[in-house]
């Protein structure tokens, strides 16, 4: 019996260790330490950039980044009211859209601009249809003109689960990171 035993606890612990590896492999995340801002600055969303072939990705994700924002209690959160739109996977005005959308936030006398990009946002393919979603985001000091904080992260969902679920919980997951030591 107390082989059986012996056997059966390695059964659990093998099964459990493997359902662990599964788990870690839905989401990957790398983010810089987070940095020292002022939650009551003035914050702006500028315009994410879409990479993928679903449209307005980049819109969707923004306006789950700016009430996150919002819900971890910065106070003033501004969003960009210029072209915004890029839905031609290969328009190439990322660099151009990105220098006016932080011009803008420069003379609206913003502090810090969060910007990002969505390389996945769609069902995968398949009986499941799992949701998946990739995005970057960064935080940008608009007065110094550079970046004080990043992160990127990719996390698919189970089939039952919405995307705009799994892309909530991927942005949260970064900006928490992100904006922790906001105060």
């Amino acid at each position: 019996m107390n082989i059986q035993n012996t056997f059966t606890s390695r059964i659990r612990l093998i099964a459990g260790a493997g359902l662990l590896s599964l788990l870690a492999a839905c989401s990957t995340v790398d983010r810089a330490p987070s940095p020292e801002l002022a939650k009551d600055a003035s914050w702006a969303v500028l315009p994410f950039e879409n990479h993928t072939e679903t449209p307005m990705a980049g819109s969707r994700a923004e306006s789950i980044a700016t009430a996150i924002l919002q819900t971890r209690g910065v106070n003033s959160v501004k969003r960009y009211t210029g072209d915004a739109q890029q839905d031609a996977l290969f328009d190439g005005q990322n660099g151009k859209r990105r220098e006016d959308a932080l011009s803008w936030a420069r003379e609206e006398g913003v502090r810090y601009a969060l910007l990002g990009s969505v390389e996945e946002w769609r069902y995968k393919v398949g009986v499941d249809g799992e949701p998946a979603v990739g995005v970057a985001l960064e935080i940008v000091d608009v007065s110094e003109g550079k970046t004080v904080w990043s992160g990127t992260g990719a996390k698919s969902g189970w089939s039952r689960e919405s995307l705009a679920a799994v892309g909530q919980k991927l942005i949260r997951n970064l900006l928490d990171t992100g904006i922790a030591k906001a105060r």
